[in-house]
Parts: structure tokens; C-alpha cells; sequence
């Protein structure tokens, strides 16, 4: 089988490929500036773009390689890709199965799965779709055969007449990398509750993260340390939950981690299920004492 890859940044590029290889060649497409970080990847080829990447030039680029001729085209579920997928998916002609986060391919069909009804269930589909989005982060990259192909693609001129930007505040912070998260829910009472966790979070050598209610409701964290399915999706060594209930939502955005630490006051807190360790208990107790066992 033979597949195609569109994705800005080399991690979901490799990611990707990574799924993939065992079951064919991959060629991949990504920015310039990317190729040399894809290039362990595993990808058979890679095409890399020059000029200033907006849907209408890069999907223009990716269908001069004909991705009907590909067996499937798997494309990074960014802003800009969930664009490109929608162009070349009415152009193509080809079938589009979007917000993918795990698929298999069988008997020349391909089953996906991705959150419905708002994340509150899993949909697993079987379609004849050619063309899939998938969520970043899905598949962690795992170094392969390095690239012995490559080809410069020159971006054509874009339709779109870039005015103006105007980049959102962001904070220092970089969650989606960190290896150990500390993360609070509505179970904190406060914003002010926020300084007895920082202990733990130092003591942890940890990033600080928030549920969607403490990041975009109550705004006690900023939006760029929101963990869930409009949030940032994490893979963490450790994952410490402190009073967040553990609606599939939030569930959505840190399933990949490798432990889970749940205190929650609330013994049946869904929060339970999936976790590694879980501690039934009023939290302003029980993080003082991990953090002096810590310290030892």
C-alpha cells in the first residue's frame, strides 16, 4: 500500500508515519524548515514546502501528486489541514473522514474512531474514505529507516492576501512536552487554591495544567494550559489530577498518559476509572503529605 502525509510540524508527521509504515511506503509533505527533523521517521519520501503555506496553495501543491493515486491520505488536523482535507475532498472527489484518533486499515476498507456527541462516546466507523484528519498528538513518533528521497516543492501564489496578524498572549508554558503535569479542576473551590498546589507541582519538577472549566469558564489558568478535547492533548510519564471529576471531555485530552493520579473527594468520580492510583480524600490534605514524601 502507499500513503501520503500532510503535516506542518515534524512531530505529527513522524507520528503518523510511524502508524503507518508497517503497512506500506509512506511519503510525507510538510514545511521545509521540517524535513530534517522527519527524516528518521521511517518516511520512504518527503516533499518540502517553501513559501508561506495557506489551504488554497497547499492543497493546490498536494493535488499535483495525485493523491488518488495514494491508497489513503492522512492529513494533520490543524487549523490549516482541516482546510487543505476539505479542498482537496470536494476536488478529489474523495470520501473524508475527520477528527480521527486511531484508525486500522482492513481488507481495503479503513475503521476509524473519534469522539461524538460532543466526546461523551467513541464512534468507530468502517468507510471507504480516502482521505482522514487526524488529531495531533494521536501517535507517538518512533524513529524508523531514515529518508533517502526528498523534493523541494515551491508553493504557488495564494488567492488570500495576508493583511494583518494579531497573535494571541501566550504564556511560557508548554504542556503538550512536559513529562510530568499537575492538573486542578472546579474540586479546588478557588483560584486561590491554586498556591497550596504549586508545592507539589514544584516538587514534581511538573507543568501546571487545568481542566476546561479552570482554564475557559472560571479562568483561574489561561486557555494554553487547558488539557481536554478543546484543549491541548497530553502524553505525560505522570498525570496527577487534583478535584477534576473526569468527564470524557478532559478524559479526551490525557488518555495517553503512562500513570495516572486521581485525588478526588467524590469516591465514585469517573475520574477512577482511569486512573493507575487514585487517593479518596480532601486534597488541601492529602498534597501537603505527597509533597513531604517527596521531599524524602
Amino acid at each position: 500500500m502507499k500513503f501520503l502525509i500532510f503535516a506542518e510540524d515534524s512531530k505529527n508527521a513522524g507520528g503518523i508515519a510511524s502508524k503507518l509504515r508497517n503497512s506500506g511506503n509512506v511519503h510525507a509533505i510538510i514545511m521545509k524548515d521540517q524535513v530534517e527533523a522527519s527524516s528518521s521517521y521511517g518516511i520512504k519520501k518527503i516533499y518540502g514546502l517553501t513559501g508561506k503555506p495557506f489551504a488554497d496553495n497547499v492543497a493546490e501543491s498536494i493535488t499535483k501528486l495525485n493523491p488518488s493515486s495514494f491508497d489513503l491520505l492522512v492529513i494533520s488536523s490543524t487549523t490549516l489541514g482541516r482546510e487543505v482535507a476539505g479542498i482537496i475532498s470536494a476536488k478529489e472527489k474523495l470520501l473524508c473522514a475527520t477528527e480521527v484518533f486511531d484508525f486500522t486499515l482492513q481488507n481495503g476498507k479503513i475503521v476509524t474512531k473519534r469522539f461524538f456527541y460532543g466526546g461523551k462516546t467513541i464512534m468507530e466507523e468502517e468507510s471507504e474514505a480516502k482521505i482522514i484528519t487526524v488529531t495531533p498528538g494521536s501517535f507517538d513518533p518512533q524513529n524508523g529507516e531514515k529518508t533517502t528521497e526528498f523534493e523541494d516543492i515551491q508553493l504557488p501564489q495564494s488567492k488570500v492576501n495576508l493583511i494583518e496578524t494579531k497573535p494571541k498572549e501566550k504564556s511560557s508554558t508548554n504542556i503538550e512536552g512536559a513529562n510530568i503535569i499537575v492538573s486542578v479542576g472546579r474540586g479546588i473551590g478557588k483560584k486561590e487554591s491554586i498556591e497550596k498546589i504549586m508545592p507539589l507541582v514544584e516538587a514534581t519538577h511538573g507543568e501546571l495544567a487545568g481542566s476546561r472549566p479552570v482554564c475557559l469558564d472560571y479562568k483561574w489558568l489561561s486557555e494554553e494550559r487547558q488539557v481536554g478535547l478543546s484543549g491541548k492533548k497530553v502524553k505525560p510519564k505522570v498525570y496527577i489530577a487534583l478535584g477534576i471529576s473526569g468527564q470524557i471531555q478532559h478524559i479526551a485530552g490525557m488518555r495517553g498518559s503512562k500513570i495516572v493520579v486521581a485525588v478526588n473527594k467524590d469516591k465514585d468520580a469517573p475520574i477512577f476509572q482511569e486512573s493507575d492510583y487514585g487517593i479518596v480524600g480532601d486534597i488541601f490534605m492529602v498534597v501537603p503529605k505527597l509533597v513531604e514524601a517527596l521531599k524524602k
